[in-house]
């Protein structure tokens, strides 16, 4: 799995209801074709990504087709969670 493509929004509290700093992040992946998550269509992790007290998480995702927009039920193995909360961070340290 590469990221090929990513895009960070700093996520906004009105009510300062909510802990830490969280960030909505976009990454889009490369990956093999005989990965079970690919896609011809190319595929998207859409991520909510907090930093709070020196800890990091990721507290929501999803992956989606790039062209359909289409919901791809799978998750993230703890590995993969690993690499893209490293991925997250070098993105939140590049803004």
């Amino acid at each position: 799995m590469n990221v090929i493509e990513s895009k960070i929004e700093k996520l906004q509290d009105p009510f300062g209801i909510l802990t830490g700093d969280r960030y909505e992040i976009f990454l889009t992946l490369e990956l093999d074709e005989d990965d079970e998550l690919y896609s011809e269509h190319g595929v998207v992790l859409k991520l909510i990504y907090v930093i709070d007290e020196n800890q990091t998480k990721i507290v929501q995702y999803d992956f989606t087709e790039k062209v359909t927009d289409r919901y791809l039920d799978f998750a993230l193995e703890e590995e993969e969670e690993t690499e893209i909360k490293e991925i997250c961070q070098q993105l939140v340290d590049r803004n």
